[in-house]
């Protein structure tokens, strides 16, 4: 999360705990790669087919966002009927609960902190969870008016590879494109925080009122995913 609480409370935004469920959070689940490319047996969704369905763009920011400080702004977020998406680079958020990738030493940004925290109350893991980040709420762009919230399940594309996330963290009101560092993985990026990311081609479709429980399940992220995703490109 490359913002504080400080900025957080300023676009109003609170950090949320979940009321806590006994127990520790259950570790990465297996199989996750083989989920990706199949749920129940049904066809999967190939990166070509939604790259398709966005195509066109109409923009539903009222201005532009820039990948990275300093940088031209000339990102639109656009919408369709139940999806908002945007064409963007991919920095690396690691940020969360410390783990050997990702702390204190790993990355010079890093804060121990999630805009949104797990089921049982702890912060997400950016090493284990895939998650995107979306802006902080401005002038430019409020994702809550556009039903996108904590655990909000998104199919993130770079080159042949559509992996599912979710909604995790909030990020600079002026800045977009940004996810986990198990997101980066997980799409072949590299993922070191300090020099890793992909600079441009990286697609994200956030599906709008859509939301994986417990929102630390790569699993339900996956399921719900891959049946969003089939609904958009066929509707599209």
């Amino acid at each position: 999360m490359r913002v504080r609480s400080l900025m957080l409370a300023a676009a109003g935004i609170a950090l949320i705990a979940p009321t806590a469920i006994p127990g520790a959070a259950p570790p990465p689940e297996a199989g996750h790669g083989t989920e990706a490319r199949r749920i129940q047996g049904a066809r999967t969704v190939r990166a070509a087919e939604l790259l398709a369905a966005v195509r066109d763009c109409a923009p539903v920011s009222s201005d532009r966002f820039s990948s990275d400080d300093g940088l031209p702004a000339d990102i639109d977020v656009c919408g369709k009927r139940n999806a908002v998406f945007w064409k963007a680079d991919l920095d690396i958020d690691c940020d969360g609960r410390p783990g050997p990738h990702c702390n204190e030493r790993t990355d010079p940004l890093f804060s121990d902190t999630t805009a949104y925290q797990q089921s049982d109350g702890r912060q997400l893991s950016a090493e284990r969870l895939p998650y995107v980040v979306v802006p902080a709420p401005s002038h430019r762009w409020n994702h809550q008016e556009h039903d996108v919230r904590r655990g909000t399940v998104a199919a993130v594309i770079h080159r042949d590879r559509v992996r599912y996330a979710v909604v995790g963290d909030v990020g600079p009101d002026d800045i977009i494109g940004e996810a986990s560092y198990a997101l980066a993985r997980d799409l072949g990026v590299r993922s070191d925080p300090r020099g890793g990311g992909a600079a441009s081609g990286v697609t994200y479709i956030l599906f709008k009122g859509s939301g994986a429980a417990p929102i630390e399940s790569r699993r339900a992220a996956t399921a719900q995913g891959e049946r969003l995703a089939r609904r958009f490109v066929g509707r599209n």
